[in-house]
């Protein structure tokens, strides 16, 4: 069963970008992103099951989440998108291009490979449970508490974009946070679906990450056969976010020369 997600729509002319967010980010992360981007194309940035404004369900699997996307094109009367996807999203995007490759224009890949990854998130969790237990009254209570679990404060930061002011005046998490953890082995699993997708592909990777590795390239060309790899040597996995305009460059000259 679909679910209607959330989205961000500028409007605007020929064929749009789809962007699809992380594990436990949203739409509002690619805000800067999309302000540079729309000047030239519409751009839609989603809100992905259980996550930013999007309703919480059950079932995390990367069909379901294709079959979101795939929902809301129809809901837009979009055709055919570019889609852009970063790590779990990354993943998203892969299996929307597998099972409907003729929705595709081109696909942009940041910082994941498509195949199963080892559980890392057992500190983050423990700590947006913390969260949820503390009730803060202030950001600052609120980075206190996640302190406990997360030691990086970048990560504790990103971790606090899913905070929102409840009725009660506290803070509160907007995210699912129980589905997403029920739903966790299959965020951790390859992306559904079989075979290769053979459209233009762009594989942006953070040179200080371990997401991509050289290793990994096999598996990934015998999924996106004819993905063009550019690596962000000074970025590590949030590459969109520590290397801005190199990402937004790399980005815009992919499309640039799919749209030439």
């Amino acid at each position: 069963m679909t679910v209607e997600i959330n989205y961000l729509d500028t409007g605007g002319e020929g064929t749009p970008l789809f962007v699809v967010h992380g594990l436990l980010g949203s739409a509002d992360n690619w805000r800067s992103h999309v302000k540079q981007w729309q000047e030239y194309r519409r751009v839609v940035s989603v809100d992905l099951r259980n996550h930013g404004r999007s309703p919480h369900v059950q079932g995390m699997s990367y069909t379901a989440m294709a079959q979101d996307l795939l929902a809301l094109m129809d809901r837009l009367n979009i055709e055919r998108a570019h889609l852009l996807g970063h790590s779990m999203g990354g993943k998203v995007v892969i299996t929307l291009a597998r099972l409907a490759p003729q929705r595709v224009a081109s696909l942009i890949v940041a910082d994941i490979a498509p195949q199963a990854y080892s559980h890392g998130h057992s500190a983050v969790f423990a700590g947006l449970r913390r969260l949820e237990e503390g009730k803060p009254g202030n950001r600052r209570e609120a980075d206190e508490l996640l302190a406990e679990h997360v030691e990086e404060r970048t990560t504790r930061l990103f971790l606090a974009t899913n905070l929102q002011r409840g009725n009660t005046g506290n803070l509160e998490l907007r995210i699912g946070l129980d589905e997403i953890m029920a739903g966790y082995d299959d965020i951790m699993q390859a992306p559904a679906g079989h075979g290769a997708f053979d459209g233009p592909t762009l594989v942006i990777r953070g040179g200080k990450s371990d997401y991509v590795t050289d290793a990994m390239l096999p598996v990934l060309r015998g999924v996106l056969p004819r993905a063009e790899i550019k690596t962000l040597d000074e970025a590590g996995h949030w590459l969109h976010a520590e290397q801005p305009e190199a990402f937004q460059s790399a980005v815009s000259a992919f499309l640039d020369a799919q749209e030439a």
